[in-house]
C-alpha cells in the first residue's frame, strides 16, 4: 500500500464440479496474473476449490480430502509469493461440515473463516450439507499441513502496511445484520465476499444496490466474487460476478456470463476511507458498543497478521475525476436543479425571517453576480414578490469593459428587476487624492479601493431602501482569499458561498436552458463565455479584459481539485500532487492538461493562500452549504487565522 492505496482483485475461475485439482490449477493461473499486476489481495468465489454446486457430493470424504490436498497445492505455489489469496472450500471440523474461506500467503494458511448464514429457502438448501459458524466452538485443528484455529469469533486480518480486512460469505451480506457490520466497527477497512449467487431476472441490479449500500453504510471497501462458468446448470445458472466498491461507489466490475477466467482489479483508497470515518461522528459512536463488548469480554475479536511483502513500484491506476464538484453528465440537470433550489430556499427563508421585500446586489456582468441575481429572481418568484424589489446595481469603474457592462444592463432589463447605475470613477479618484495615492500606480490599493467603494454603495443603499445586500462571492474565492476584506468579502447573505467556481458555469447554463426567456438566455450564454476577471485594472488598447483572474491566482480547475481533496479528506500535498497528475495528465479525455511543474507551482500557491487568507473566512456572512465541502466558520471548517503552513509548503518543495 502506497499513498493510502491498496490494489485488490476479484477473481472468477473456470471450474469443473468435483475436480479439485483442475480447479486449483485454474486458481493458481489467476493468482499468477494477480501477482504480475501487483495485486495485494485477491478473492475467489465460494467453494471454488470443489465447485459450489456439488450438492450431496459434499458428504463424500474423498471430495473433502481432495479439497484439502488442492489447498496444499495452493500453499506450495504461494510459498514465495506475497499476494494474499482468499479461496472457498468445505472443511470438516469434528461433527460439523463448514463452508469456509481460507486465507493463504507465502505458503502459510493464515486463517479459516466459516460461513454464518446458510440459505435454506427456494433454490437454496445449504443446511442439508453445512453447519453455521454459530454451531462451532473454537477449535485448534490440523488442516492442510498447518495447525490452525477455527472459530465463530469475528476475525480481522492485518496486512503488513496497515490495511485491515474481514471476510463474509455470500448469504452473510443478505442478512439483516451482516457480519461485515461487526467487522468494520471492529476496525476492518475492507470486506471480501466469496459468493455463489445464482442469476434471476432483476436480481443482479438488486445485488449491486445491496453491495453499494453495504459499502456505503460501513464506509468500507467491498470486494465480491461470485462463481460462474463451469458450475452445474442443472436447475440454476451462475453468472460470475466480480464487483468492487468503495464507500458506495463502484470502482470495478467484471463481465457476467463469461466463458473465460476473469480478474477484475481496482485500487481502493484506504486513507480516504479512514478519513471519512474519523470525520463521521455517527460511525465513531457506533463503534462504542463493539469496544465495550470487547472490553467486557462479551465479544472476542481474533486478529491475524499477514506477512511482510517486498516493495514494488507504485503506479496509480484509478481514474481520477478532474472536476470533483461537477456532477456527471447523466446527473447534471438533476444536480443543478437541486443546488439552485438549495440557494433559493436559503435566501427565501432569510427574507421571510427578516420580513425583507428588497434585496440589493452588485451586477458586474460576470458569472458570480449573474448566478446571485438568478437566485434572487427565482426566490422572489417563489415568494410571489415583485421582482422590482430586486435592486441590481452596476458600478462601472476603471477596468469595466463594454462587454460586461452591456451584459449586466441587458440581463437586468430582460429579467425585469430594478436597475441602478453608479459610476465609481469620480469617488474613487477623490479617495486616491484623500489618501495620497497615485492613480497611475495600479497596485493592490488601486484595486481594493474600487472593491470597497462598491461595497459601501451597496451597504448604504440597503440602509436607504431597507433591504439586504446579497453577496456574490463563491467557495473558490473564499478558499484562495480572492476577495477584498470588507469589500466584496462582505454582505448580509452570501448565496454563492457554498458553490465552487468550476460549478457556477453549469448552474448558470442550467438556468439559461430551463428558467428564462430567449433574450435572457442569449445574454447568459455570452456571460458564460466571458473570461473571469474582477475588472479592476484598465482594459487593453482594444477595450478587452486585461486582468484575467486565472493568470494571477492559477486555474480554478486545479484549485477546486486541491480544495475538494484537501478539505474533504485531509490529503497531504504529496497525495494532492499524485492525484492531480493523474486527473490532469495527457491520458484524461475531458480535462485541461497541465504539466507536473505547473501543477506543483499552483499547488504551492493554493497552500500558501489557503493558510494566509483564513482571517477572511473567520468572519464570513451567512450563506447556504450546497455540497459536501464548506468553508463557513460555523459549519465545516474551523481553523486559526495564524496557523503556519510550513510543513505543507515543505512537502510541496520536496515533491
Amino acid at each position: 500500500m502506497k499513498h493510502g492505496f491498496i490494489k485488490v482483485a476479484s477473481a472468477v475461475p473456470l471450474v469443473k464440479v468435483g475436480d479439485c485439482t483442475y480447479n486449483v490449477e485454474q486458481i493458481i493461473s489467476l493468482v499468477e496474473r494477480a501477482e504480475e499486476q501487483n495485486v495485494e489481495v485477491v478473492v475467489f468465489p465460494e467453494l471454488c476449490i470443489t465447485g459450489y454446486s456439488c450438492q450431496d457430493l459434499f458428504h463424500q470424504n474423498i471430495l473433502l480430502d481432495s479439497a484439502e490436498n488442492a489447498l496444499m497445492m495452493l500453499l506450495d505455489f504461494t510459498r514465495k509469493r506475497d499476494v494474499i489469496v482468499i479461496v472457498g472450500l468445505p472443511i470438516a471440523v469434528g461433527d460439523l461440515l463448514l463452508n469456509c474461506a481460507a486465507v493463504v500467503q507465502q505458503g502459510q494458511l493464515l486463517g479459516l473463516v466459516p460461513k454464518t448464514y446458510l440459505p435454506n429457502y427456494n433454490e437454496f438448501y445449504e443446511k442439508r450439507w453445512f453447519a453455521s459458524s454459530q454451531d462451532l466452538r473454537t477449535s485448534n485443528i490440523r488442516y492442510a499441513g498447518s495447525q490452525i484455529t477455527i472459530t465463530s469469533d469475528p476475525q480481522l486480518f492485518y496486512t503488513c502496511d496497515g490495511a485491515i480486512f474481514g471476510i463474509e460469505i455470500c448469504e452473510d451480506v443478505w442478512a439483516p445484520t451482516p457480519p461485515s457490520n461487526q467487522l468494520v466497527l471492529a476496525g476492518a477497512d475492507l470486506i471480501f465476499n466469496l459468493s455463489a449467487s445464482d442469476e434471476l431476472t432483476g436480481k443482479h441490479q438488486y445485488l449491486k444496490n445491496l453491495l453499494a449500500q453495504q459499502s456505503a453504510r460501513t464506509m468500507a471497501g467491498y470486494v465480491y466474487s461470485g462463481c460462474g462458468c463451469g458450475e452445474s446448470t442443472q436447475d440454476v445458472v451462475y453468472g460470475g460476478n466480480a464487483l468492487l466498491y468503495a464507500n458506495g461507489r463502484m470502482i470495478g466490475e467484471g463481465k457476467r456470463f463469461a466463458f473465460e477466467p476473469q480478474l477484475c482489479t481496482g485500487q481502493i483508497d484506504i486513507e480516504r476511507l479512514k478519513s471519512e470515518r474519523r470525520n463521521n461522528s455517527t460511525f465513531v459512536n457506533a463503534q462504542r458498543n463493539i469496544k465495550d463488548s470487547i472490553q467486557n469480554n462479551r465479544l472476542s475479536i481474533r486478529t491475524i497478521a499477514c506477512k511482510a511483502t517486498q516493495p514494488h513500484a507504485f503506479v496509480l491506476e484509478r481514474n481520477i475525476d478532474p472536476y470533483p464538484f461537477i456532477p456527471s453528465s447523466a446527473d447534471m440537470k438533476t444536480a443543478c436543479e437541486e443546488i439552485f433550489n438549495i440557494q433559493v430556499a436559503g435566501l427565501a427563508n432569510r427574507l421571510m425571517h427578516t420580513n425583507s421585500k428588497i434585496v440589493i446586489l452588485g451586477i458586474s456582468g460576470g458569472l458570480d453576480s449573474t448566478l446571485a441575481l438568478l437566485v434572487c429572481v427565482k426566490t422572489f418568484d417563489k415568494l410571489k414578490m415583485d421582482r422590482k424589489g430586486i435592486i441590481g446595481v452596476t458600478m462601472p469603474g476603471f477596468g469595466t469593459t463594454d462587454r460586461t457592462h452591456s451584459n449586466a444592463l441587458s440581463l437586468m432589463e430582460s429579467l425585469r428587476v430594478s436597475m441602478r447605475e453608479i459610476n465609481i470613477a469620480a469617488s474613487v479618484t477623490q479617495h486616491f487624492q484623500d489618501i495620497g495615492h497615485d492613480a497611475d500606480v495600479h497596485d493592490v490599493t488601486y484595486e481594493n479601493c474600487q472593491a470597497r467603494e462598491r461595497t459601501q454603495i451597496l451597504m448604504d443603499l440597503s440602509n436607504e431602501l431597507g433591504g439586504l445586500v446579497i453577496g456574490t462571492g463563491d467557495l473558490s474565492e473564499l478558499a484562495l482569499g480572492w476577495a477584498t476584506y470588507n469589500g466584496d468579502h462582505m454582505s448580509m447573505y452570501g448565496v454563492n458561498s457554498g458553490v465552487p467556481k468550476t460549478l457556477i458555469r453549469y448552474l448558470v447554463k442550467f438556468v439559461a436552458e430551463t428558467e428564462v426567456d430567449a433574450r435572457s438566455q442569449a445574454t447568459l450564454m455570452d456571460i458564460i463565455d466571458t473570461p473571469i476577471s474582477p475588472e479592476l485594472i484598465p482594459a487593453d488598447e482594444h477595450g478587452e479584459i486585461s486582468q484575467k483572474t486565472e493568470d494571477l491566482v492559477g486555474p480554478y480547475a486545479l484549485h477546486d481539485f486541491f480544495l475538494y481533496y484537501f478539505l474533504r479528506f485531509g490529503f497531504r500535498p504529496s497525495k494532492l500532487y499524485l492525484l492531480a497528475k493523474q486527473a490532469f495528465g495527457d491520458a484524461h479525455p475531458k480535462a485541461e492538461t497541465y504539466s507536473d511543474e505547473v501543477i506543483k507551482h499552483w499547488l504551492k500557491t493554493f497552500i500558501r493562500r489557503f493558510f494566509s487568507q483564513q482571517f477572511k473566512r473567520s468572519c464570513l456572512p451567512d450563506g447556504p452549504k450546497v455540497g459536501s465541502v464548506s468553508l463557513s466558520p460555523r459549519g465545516d471548517w474551523r481553523m486559526p487565522s495564524d496557523a503556519s503552513a510550513s510543513i505543507w509548503l515543505a512537502e510541496c518543495e520536496a515533491l
